[in-house]
């Protein structure tokens, strides 16, 4: 099984969400359709920008705890070495 760490950002791309799936796309669609209450809603995020695939649920929560640590700047240059752009990534997934 895989689990996936994610990160979503809203249409100005200034907001940034991490979370840990077992599930990308069904987790990218309850953020798409405003399915997942909480601050991902709050703030419209729902765009997925970037995400690591990982084969131990304990791997993919440690990255979470890491990257959620992180300052923002890191954070970006992070997305942005993969996603120069910052596109959605989710219509990949689907």
């Amino acid at each position: 099984m895989s689990y996936w760490v994610y990160i979503m950002t809203n249409a100005y791309k200034y907001v940034l969400y991490i979370g840990v799936t077992n599930d990308l796309a069904r987790r990218y669609q309850e953020h798409k359709n405003g399915m997942s209450e909480g601050f991902t809603k709050k703030y419209n995020c729902h765009y997925l920008v970037y995400y690591e695939e990982y084969q131990m649920v304990n791997d993919a929560i440690a990255r979470e705890k890491q990257l959620k640590k992180w300052s923002r700047e890191k954070k970006y240059t992070l997305i942005r070495r993969l996603n120069p752009r910052m596109e959605d990534l989710g219509i990949y997934i689907l």
